[in-house]
C-alpha cells in the first residue's frame, strides 16, 4: 500500500501558527516544531497500524477506515473522529472534546514525501515527511 513504510519529519509550513490557533502555549509550540517525529504506517486493507515516535512520546494507534476512535494529541488535547479514503488521499475529521471544534487532517503521498495537512478554525498548516 502507498502509505506503508517509515516516515521522518523533514519540514513544516505554518505549523507554529496552527498550534497557536489550537491553543498550545508558546513553550510547547517551540518544542513541537523540533519534535523529530517519525511515523511508521502499516496498512492492511482498510485497517491501519500507526506508530508515532518523537522527542516527547511514543504512541501506537490502530484504526479502521470509517470507524470513529479516540485520540490524544501530544499536548493532551483529546479528539474523537475517523479517517476515510478519498481517492489516494486519507482524510481525517476529528472533533475536540473540550470545545467541539473540528480538526481536519489529510495525508497524501507524493513521490518520496508524505504530506500531512491540517485545518483548524481557519488556519492551515503542513508537515512534510520523507521516506526513511
Amino acid at each position: 500500500m502507498t502509505y506503508n513504510g517509515n516516515w521522518k519529519i523533514d519540514r513544516n509550513e505554518n505549523y507554529e501558527k496552527f498550534m497557536e490557533q489550537m491553543g498550545i502555549n508558546m513553550m510547547k509550540r517551540k518544542l513541537a516544531a523540533h519534535d523529530n517525529l517519525k511515523i511508521t504506517i502499516e496498512q492492511t486493507g482498510d485497517k491501519f497500524h500507526v506508530k508515532e515516535s518523537s522527542n516527547f512520546r511514543n504512541l501506537e494507534i490502530d484504526f479502521t477506515l470509517g470507524v470513529t476512535f479516540e485520540y490524544s494529541l501530544a499536548d493532551g488535547t483529546e479528539l474523537s473522529g475517523s479517517w476515510t479514503m478519498e481517492g489516494d488521499m486519507m482524510k481525517g475529521i476529528f472533533n475536540r472534546k473540550d470545545n467541539g471544534k473540528q480538526l481536519t487532517t489529510t495525508r497524501v503521498v507524493q513521490g518520496d514525501e508524505l504530506i500531512q495537512s491540517y485545518n483548524y478554525d481557519g488556519v492551515d498548516a503542513k508537515r512534510i515527511f520523507k521516506r526513511a
